[in-house]
């Protein structure tokens, strides 16, 4: 009987998860024997790491899983794709993705109170910068609490400490059978998901090709190609799992809708974009996507994102008619008198073309006198 080795972290809805792909792969292969190995994380083990830190946050649920993967130790290993960093490590691929679970965010509270019925100033649980500044966003009195730990380590929080609510992913909740506990989904126009949220991933040595025969039956396409337009939209961004940044893709008819969500670091800006593409290139379409929210005035920090107004971009239009006869302009010109915020013009205009503005418009003369 042939073994395999998949590498998971500790927590209970890690470990839910990764039993998942070993049953599915020893009942594809009954001479296969999967074993699971525990491996501890450096965001399983700090207790003082804070979200703003770009950087810090990288990884921090992923890298020691794929330095047993680089080192041999295990033959695969089971993530959640939003944990995932967008640059993997040399050597490594993501093999398969396997069909989403709900994306959504959901919000438990203490007394089975919706978002809306929260009392002013209500204390919600959570650390994920995304998930505060849009609950911030959308009721500025709600008072955020830092909350950390795993999946049950959270709801056992909300019964012990004086929170009125928390804030987690539907998928785990869902994995665990622990989806009566939800109080409320919270719709996407509240709550923008995280990329890759909802999905699992299944990490492997790039040159191991019997292991990667053995996960596609795994893979689920329309999964994949969402979560790639995600993750491309993150990656052009430049934005690490830690940041105000959210992304979901959606798949329509012989089509892809990704939406996608920016925020300063303290929520005084936040932009959201949508935009269609084709799943046959679901990265472009990210970072089309990532694109547009650039040229609309966002810039890179080593701590998120930053809005800076861009400068307005016009155009300039030469309109002449002539001997100056009022019966002789061209429609076109017409038309761009009427569009126009500033008309500058000088003595041999006929004054009757300068009544086809805008009441705004700004006039500027430049003169021309003889002499």
């Amino acid at each position: 009987m042939r073994k395999i080795i998949i590498g998971t972290r500790a927590s209970k809805l890690a470990l839910r998860q990764a039993e998942q792909v070993k049953i599915t792969l020893e009942k594809l292969d009954p001479q296969l024997e999967v074993i699971l190995k525990r491996i501890k994380t450096r965001g399983d083990v700090l207790k003082d790491w804070k979200p703003e830190g770009n950087q810090a946050g990288k990884g921090l649920f992923v890298k020691e899983i794929e330095d047993a993967l680089l080192s041999g130790e295990i033959d695969l290993a089971v993530h959640s794709m939003k944990d995932i960093p967008t640059q993997l490590p040399k050597g490594l691929i993501i093999a398969a993705i396997t069909k989403r679970e709900d994306p959504r965010d959901v919000l438990i509270s203490a007394g089975r109170l919706s978002l809306d019925e929260l009392p002013r100033e209500a204390r919600i649980g959570t650390s994920s910068l995304r998930r505060k500044l849009q609950l911030l966003s959308y009721r500025r009195d709600l008072q955020i609490v830092p909350l950390r730990g795993n999946l049950d380590t959270r709801l056992r929080k909300l019964k012990e400490e004086e929170i009125d609510a928390i804030v987690v992913a539907a998928a785990g909740l869902i994995r665990l059978g622990w989806q009566n506990r939800i109080t409320q989904y919270l719709p996407y126009e509240i709550m923008l998901p995280a990329g890759g949220q909802g999905a699992l991933g299944i990490e492997v040595r790039d040159h191991n090709e019997e292991i990667i025969r053995m996960l596609k039956p795994l893979n689920d396409d329309d999964s994949r190609v969402a979560v790639t337009a995600e993750r491309s939209f993150l990656h052009r961004l430049g934005a690490g799992c830690q940041v105000p940044v959210a992304a979901l893709c959606r798949l329509g008819e012989k089509k892809l809708i990704l939406e996608g969500l920016v925020s300063s670091s303290q929520g005084e800006e936040i932009l959201r974009q949508k935009m269609e593409g084709f799943p046959e290139n679901p990265e472009k379409l990210g970072e089309q996507l990532a694109q547009r929210i650039f040229a609309k005035g966002w810039k890179k920090t080593a701590s998120g994102f930053t809005f800076q107004k861009p400068d307005p971009i016009g155009r300039v239009y030469l309109v002449g008619a002539g001997p100056g006869d009022a019966g002789l302009i061209a429609l076109k010109g017409v038309e761009c008198i009427k569009k126009a915020d500033l008309i500058i013009y000088d003595r041999l205009v006929n004054k009757k073309f300068l009544d086809y503005a805008r009441n705004n418009c700004k006039f500027v003369y430049m003169g021309k006198l003889p002499g």
